[in-house]
Parts: structure tokens; sequence; C-alpha cells
């Protein structure tokens, strides 16, 4: 049904053309060898080899394939695995057609693509692994409001606007999240 509602969408995209669906990493396999696609949006959990092992497989028969995972295992080793064995983007199934096109695209044009969901566990991971706190984790309730207001777009009176706080302690809030995370902008 997934795959289905991704071809349909794909389907009616200018200049995107599916050239197949496949249930299982050996299928797609043999698809790469038989169609030479330029990109393939690849799911972890599938029958078979899964979705990493097809992956390492299908760059090392054609290297040019793009690959994005698209799975509902966000967490942590999938990503990092599928991105060591030469993904170039991975989403979430929670995602909408438009980061799904937006993903093909920027891929497409010779970009990774990360959905934030799951970059912030990537980020988080990377943090456990090097015995490190998350810099999210200096950040009180207030701040990490603040910053999530700040990452989408929204300005210093939309923010006081909405939380009924002046303009002046949004600003003072501000400051102290990049201070916190060690940003400029």
């Amino acid at each position: 049904l997934f795959r289905e509602g991704v071809s349909s969408i794909l389907r009616n995209q200018e200049g995107m053309v599916v050239v197949g669906e496949f249930a299982d990493g050996e299928q797609a396999i043999k698809a790469v060898r038989e169609q030479a696609p330029d990109l393939i949006l690849m799911d972890v959990n599938m029958p078979g080899i899964g979705g990493i092992e097809a992956t390492r497989k299908i760059l090392k028969i054609a290297p040019k394939v793009k690959v994005i995972a698209v799975t509902v295992l966000s967490d942590d080793p999938f990503p990092s695995q599928l991105l060591d064995a030469g993904a170039r983007g991975y989403i979430s199934k929670g995602s909408g057609s438009e980061e799904m096109i937006e993903a093909i695209k920027m891929v497409m044009r010779g970009h990774h693509y990360i959905s934030s969901d799951v970059a912030q566990k990537l980020t988080l991971a990377n943090f456990r692994k090097r015995g490190e706190t998350s810099p999210l984790g200096t950040l009180t309730a207030r701040e990490m409001q603040v910053m999530m207001m700040i990452t989408r777009g929204q300005s210093t009176q939309d923010i006081s606007d909405a939380l009924f706080l002046s303009p002046k302690t949004v600003s003072t809030y501000r400051h102290r999240v990049f201070e916190k995370l060690d940003v400029s902008n």
C-alpha cells in the first residue's frame, strides 16, 4: 500500500518516471541491472536481504545510482548503517509527499538529504558515542520553545506575540540559546 501510494505521487510529478516497485531487496538488485534507474527509494525493513544489504549490493553494481532510505525506523543504528552503506538520503515514512519530492530533487542535484527527525536522532547518538551530553539538554523548556520557533523561521515579534513575552525578553532567550548551542545564526 505504501509503495503504491509513493508511486502514485511520483508518477504525477513532472520529470519523474517510476520504472518499478519491488517487494524485496533481491528484486531491487535485479531491477537495477535491467532498468538502470537514477534513484531508488529503499525501505530498511523489507523481506529478503533487507534494505541495508540491498543498498550495498546495488551501489557495487551501479555506483551512480542514488539511494534514499524511506522507512519507519528512524532510530539509530539504521540511519547510520544505511548512510554508511552509501545512501544519499534518509526520510521517515511519516514525512509528507512534499518532503519526499524535495529529498529526491536535492539528492538528484548531488546533495544529501536527511529529514529533521532523523537528523536530530543521529546528532544525539553521535554525542552519546563521544560521551558528551546533548547541547539541547542545556536549554530550559522556554529556551527550547523559543529555539523551535526560531528554526521555523518565526520573527522575534511573532514569537513575542505567541508566547505573550516582550520582544526584549525573546531577544534575551535567543541570545542564551545561541550562546549555549555555540551558534551565530
